[in-house]
């Protein structure tokens, strides 16, 4: 509000005369159209929260003149020239929703540089290089928002960079990939294979052609070093990250899962732990694990996202919600552009992510985890006490066994869930035992979280 020589008030400028804030769009796929309908659909009402009306300025796509449907947008709009749009002077606002790193890399941090703010959803980049996109704000004095990069609609990243900045986080558990919580739900309550419950994952469009990026844990290997560098302040990169995915799990893993009354999920877990020395350090992994039905994260099912964040003060916090489509992700991209547009129509910038701490990341090894292993063996006297002392050599516990007879060809069935033990010394022992005559097969191995 301003003041007349008369020291009358003059009111507020109303959003519809205020100046617009100008979108460069890059790409204009699956979310990318969400972004333009929405923007179309809600343009009075995102006006009014930011104060001045959004107005797309361009969208790049590599071929302009395809047919994109009933878009509510000219096409002379769209463009080739992702570079020469970014460039231009009446554009406020760069959104990001192609995905890669490079040329999408270059795109962002000449716009932020430029002092134009960034909306991304390129988990990939962001995992790979945050430290370079942060430095390039920094010299702009530009905003870098990337919401949606991380579960989808759910309101995740922004509570760990701003609503927990007072707090101290501890652990960050979730299930951040749709795909593989929707082939290990079907598995659990069908007793489907892992291949018949990606068919079936396939044809319902939850999986892509080639879902090698979600089966192997690479999408949900981004994530957790997002996760993991918010949470603790720490640039973690996808390198960093521990990474098994769920090719490997069977029915039969499934089915041993539910007879100890846990469900197989494909975790990312971030952990902040104190080291021998006093010093703090984290880890982040990704991999399937057996939890146990009463935690909070067991019931989620289908193509759901729910990570669970453990804080000292606030104590457990979970954020659950649709983690992936064109609309959920969409609704995330326009959150932060009406944070940026805000924080430009004030002439300010965003609280920086904070990488202060600067820990040590801890190798796999190092992390105290839990395993459940499953052994063929030869069905007869002392090879349990065999079994038991090849652990205890190893320096591991054992919490419970189970043997069962298999009746035919004198073999039999051990089931082993250890005690917590570092994840090297846990690996060193499953080797061991391959080694051993009195086992026919190491049947399978799988982490056990949640107690």
């Amino acid at each position: 509000m301003t003041t007349n020589a008369d020291n009358t008030a003059d009111p507020v400028k109303p959003a519809a005369a205020a100046e617009p804030v100008r979108i460069a769009l890059l790409g204009c796929g699956t979310v990318g159209a969400e972004v333009v309908r929405l923007l179309d659909e809600q343009a009075d009402d995102l006006a009014a929260r930011i104060g001045a009306p959004l107005e797309l300025a361009g969208i790049a796509v590599r071929r302009p003149d395809r047919d994109r449907g009933p878009l509510p947008v000219p096409r002379e709009l769209f463009t080739a020239d992702a570079a020469g749009l970014i460039k231009r002077d009446d554009v406020d606002i760069v959104v990001e929703v192609v995905g890669g790193l490079e040329p999408a890399r270059g795109w962002l941090v000449h716009a932020l540089q430029s002092g134009k703010s960034v909306v991304t959803a390129n988990k990939a980049l962001l995992a790979e290089d945050t430290a370079t996109l942060a430095a390039a704000a920094a010299d702009g004095d530009a905003d870098l928002y990337y919401e949606a990069a991380v579960a989808g609609a759910i309101p995740l990243l922004r509570p760990l960079r701003e609503s927990l900045h007072g707090d101290r986080i501890t652990r960050i558990t979730g299930i951040v990939n749709g795909t593989t919580n929707y082939i290990l739900s079907k598995m659990d309550s069908t007793g489907a294979g892992f291949g018949e419950a990606l068919d079936e994952a396939t044809e319902l469009g939850y999986a892509e052609a080639d879902p090698t990026a979600d089966v192997e844990g690479f999408d949900a290997a981004a994530k957790a070093a997002i996760l993991a560098s918010l949470g603790f302040h720490t640039r973690v990169t996808a390198a960093d990250v521990y990474r098994v995915g769920i090719t490997e799990v069977t029915a039969a893993d499934v089915a041993s899962a539910q007879e100890m009354g846990c469900v197989v999920k494909l975790l990312c877990i971030a952990e902040l732990r104190r080291d021998p020395d006093g010093s703090e350090s984290v880890s982040a992994r990704v991999h399937p694990a057996m939890i146990p039905r009463s935690h909070p994260l067991a019931s989620v099912g289908d193509a759901y996202n729910a990570v669970f964040v453990e804080a000292q003060a606030a104590g457990r916090l979970m954020f659950y919600g649709a983690g992936a489509g064109g609309a959920p992700t969409a609704s995330a991209v326009l959150g932060d552009v009406v944070a940026v547009a805000r924080n430009r129509r004030l002439g300010r910038s965003a609280v920086a992510d904070s990488a202060y701490a600067n820990l040590r990341v801890r190798p796999m090894g190092e992390v105290a985890t839990r395993y459940h292993i499953s052994l063929d063996v030869a069905d007869r006297a002392g090879v349990l006490a065999q079994v038991a002392a090849l652990f205890a050599e190893h320096g591991v516990s054992i919490q419970t066994v189970r043997q069962e007879g298999r009746g035919t060809g004198g073999e039999a069935l051990l089931v082993i869930v250890t005690h917590r033990a570092p994840d090297a010394a846990l690996r060193s022992t499953v080797d061991a035992l391959a080694e051993l005559d009195i086992v026919r097969q190491v049947a399978s191995v799988m982490r056990v979280e949640g107690e």
